[in-house]
């Protein structure tokens, strides 16, 4: 059975560039897009050099302007000292990303003062998304609340945390929220063991931020699913070498099995086509205020099975932590602004093709 959704919005992936381009690119990082069937994405500011100003901003706004396959946006990232400077830049960004636990660098925001200036400074009709987990949730979403700003929260993971957003909600506080497809599949059950039949939660190849949660935090988010505003994949590609060596980096690949995933979810009776296309088209349009693609759409066979395999994939980190997995309900065809761009596992559209869905938005 053949179906057509439109085109998949993923508002939150990490392409690398510029600074890490052997893990992955714009040019590969959106031919997974496509391959996934996304045709906008966002990426990330946590980059190398960190997209914290104008000079790396639009470092990576032309590198994606040369490489990228779909449409795309770029966030950039709030520090301790940069809130007065980035405004004159937030017409041009995807939004501004808060980094408030387990992250490097000048873009671990630590000052519950400096969250206040950017509060004060970001344009109110622009987003800000953030990373807070447990209580700097809980701190957020008041401080939040003092300023009356919205905020959207990243990759919620915890029965806490879902419960704390359900909360703000029901206040009538402006707060939405994803969930990367990891955290609904996933879980502790699923770490390696050592020898000893110990488990091993935080190494090699299984290594995220935020951390596998338990199998109750994740039954937690299916069973509040309507507190979910979006899912995203939070695509953050490493090479085997780097996941496999004494100190691996966080995280996991993510663009070319979420629909797949949850795909196999609605033949499972846990979702529903619509729960997807809300999810990833409509709330993310909504919540980010993007224009519609016009003459944009996905083609997927919903009856056909296969084995989730990396050697079929896109991304350049060439792995992913679903190997070996069962998948029903294949991609097939993408099309974008009435061109075809992904068929029967080709990659057609070339570097270049996406559009910053910024660059001509009021």
């Amino acid at each position: 059975m053949m179906i057509r959704l439109p085109g998949l919005i993923d508002i939150h992936t990490h392409l690398r560039e510029p600074g890490a381009t052997h893990k992955e690119d714009f040019a590969t990082g959106t031919a997974a897009a496509l391959a996934g069937g996304i045709t906008t994405i966002f990426a990330m500011p946590n980059t190398q050099p960190p997209l914290i100003e104008a000079d790396a901003f639009h470092l990576a706004l032309d590198a994606a302007a040369q490489k990228a396959r779909c449409d795309y946006g770029i966030y950039l990232g709030a520090t301790a000292d940069n809130a007065a400077d980035l405004p004159s830049l937030a017409d041009q960004a995807a939004g501004l990303k808060f980094y408030l636990n387990a992250t490097y660098g000048p873009l671990l925001l630590d000052d519950v003062a400096a969250w206040r200036k950017h509060f004060e400074h970001w344009p109110v009709d622009r987003p800000i998304v953030a990373h807070a987990e447990r209580q700097t949730l809980a701190a957020l979403l008041f401080v939040a609340g003092l300023h009356d700003r919205a905020v959207h929260i990243c990759h919620v993971s915890r029965a806490e945390e879902i419960n704390l957003i359900k909360a703000a909600k029901d206040r009538g506080q402006p707060v939405t929220c994803e969930v990367a497809p990891h955290h609904l599949f996933l879980t502790t059950s699923d770490l390696p063991v050592d020898q000893d039949g110990e488990e091993e939660p935080w190494e090699g190849r299984m290594s995220v931020r935020p951390r596998l949660a338990t199998p109750a935090d994740q039954q937690a988010l299916w069973d509040n699913l309507d507190v979910i505003d979006c899912f995203a994949t939070d695509h953050a590609p490493h090479t085997l070498a780097e996941k496999d060596s004494d100190e691996p980096p966080s995280g996991f690949p993510g663009l070319e099995t979420i629909l797949p995933l949850l795909l196999t979810a609605v033949h499972q009776e846990r979702l529903t086509i619509d729960d997807i296309v809300a999810r990833m088209h409509t709330n993310p349009r909504r919540i980010f205020n993007l224009p519609e693609q016009p003459e944009t759409w996905v083609e997927v066979d919903l009856q056909d099975e296969y084995i989730i395999q990396a050697a079929q994939t896109h991304t350049k980190c060439g792995w992913t932590p679903f190997e070996g997995w069962k998948a029903r309900g294949r991609i097939r065809r993408v099309v974008l602004r009435g061109q075809d761009v992904f068929k029967d596992g080709q990659i057609l559209a070339p570097p270049g093709y996406g559009n910053n869905i910024r660059a001509h938005q009021p």
